[in-house]
């Protein structure tokens, strides 16, 4: 009933130790709490918050104008829901260094176990898109200084994302992951990798955990949970996979409403009302409601 039983820093306890195990972890995108709870009951090992996700649900293109305070709200939202560990997408950090800084801290306090920081020219762009830029070498080393500095719990995990792939190719991004591995960075997300063999590159370049995203309709090719597991990357994120599936429910959903004028032939593919409540754990409200209106001190207790 209401909130995680589990702390923010045994989360994040949880989440450095498994990363350490050798086993792939699934990180699906939850777009609100309640998604996030089925990610959890399904078995997956963690919870991604995706700044796309975030933006999309704001009615905003991915491009820089989410706020760190809106997406720190939405990430103690949702972590504070599960009893997974939550990876965050802070994009570029909100700024310069010390907007780093603080917006490390504003997640912390949001009790999530990770965040990645990124190397985009502001204001940012979908990393799945044409024409991003990256900054040097310096300013992408400072961000994730900054980062590492500015987090209380040590925990924490600080995972530092490149961008520069698509503006100068596969060299480059081994060269950009090992700057920021030595600047601190607990782990590296190369974004936007053309095939299995680039994951590979990443891989032997550097000896910290190595994420892969494989977003829908980008550059990079759908690999399986077991492709990436035989490269020996160490997490997977599905960021926005969820929300895509969604809205294409609702879309068609709206479709036959508007053609027959009732959603009666589509029940069977809603959620039922009785699913809902499981997944809110109504019964356990309910419970908690029931026995404190209806409880009486007995005879010779005290007021």
């Amino acid at each position: 009933m209401l909130y995680s039983h589990r702390s923010p820093a045994r989360k994040r306890e949880t989440f450095r130790e498994r990363l350490d195990s050798g086993s792939l972890l699934r990180f699906a995108g939850a777009f609100n709490p309640l998604s996030a709870k089925v990610i959890e009951e399904k078995g997956l090992e963690g919870v991604y918050v995706s700044g796309a996700a975030v933006s999309a649900e704001l009615g905003h293109p991915d491009i820089g104008l989410t706020t760190a305070s809106e997406l720190a709200a939405r990430s103690q939202e949702i972590s504070r829901m599960i009893e997974l560990p939550t990876l965050v997408d802070a994009d570029t950090g909100f700024g310069e260094p010390m907007n780093v800084a603080r917006t490390v801290q504003l997640l912390e306090d949001a009790g999530v176990a990770g965040l990645h920081i990124e190397d985009q020219v502001n204001p940012k762009r979908c990393g799945h898109l044409d024409g991003k830029e990256v900054v040097d070498d310096a300013t992408a080393a400072k961000r994730i200084r900054a980062a590492v500095d500015a987090r209380r719990d040590p925990n924490l995990v600080v995972m530092a994302r490149t961008d520069i792939r698509m503006a100068d190719g596969l060299p480059a991004t081994v060269r950009r992951a090992q700057l920021l591995v030595d600047a601190g960075a607990d782990a590296v997300f190369p974004e936007a990798l053309r095939d299995a063999g680039e994951f590979e590159a990443i891989r032997r370049a550097v000896d910290v955990p190595v994420l892969a995203n494989m977003t829908e309709f980008g550059k990079s090719p759908l690999l399986t949970t077991r492709q990436l597991a035989d490269i020996g990357i160490n997490l997977v994120i599905y960021p926005v996979s969820l929300l895509r599936v969604a809205m294409g429910a609702v879309e068609r959903a709206l479709d036959v409403l508007t053609v027959q004028g009732t959603l009666e032939s589509i029940t069977d593919e809603m959620q039922h009302r009785a699913r809902l409540y499981e997944l809110v754990d109504y019964e356990a409200y309910n419970s908690f409601d029931s026995s404190i209106y209806t409880y009486r001190p007995g005879r010779g207790q005290d007021d």
